[in-house]
């Protein structure tokens, strides 16, 4: 497995599916750390523009299990159409990237 951190990004509906998914993730060793916070997303859907109060994941993992992630992202989420997208990680501090490493599968 190559050392490559990333951070995934997902919005969720509300804290509570957002944290069922979380809680899955680190449980798994899928993530070492999720981060949560509330949002407002401005987005067009169907060619309508939409407004809505949402949740967003801030997954700190591995490059490599991006797509193990995704599939479980995708078998829990009630979004036709969920935000998974993966931010690589290129720098930070060694001790802590050594930690996401150790954390995750």
């Amino acid at each position: 497995m190559n050392n490559e951190c990333s951070i995934i990004m997902s919005t969720f509906p509300d804290k509570d599916a957002a944290k069922i998914a979380a809680k899955m993730l680190v449980k798994q060793r899928l993530a070492a750390c999720v981060q949560i916070f509330p949002i407002e997303s401005v987005y067009l859907w169907r060619d309508e523009i939409c407004e809505s109060n949402e949740v967003v994941l801030f997954i700190k993992s591995h490059k490599e299990l991006f797509n193990k992630i995704s599939v479980k992202i995708k078998e829990m989420h009630p979004y036709e159409v969920p935000e998974i997208v993966q931010v690589p990680i290129t720098d930070g501090l060694s001790e802590y990237l050594q930690w996401i490493r150790k954390c995750t599968i």
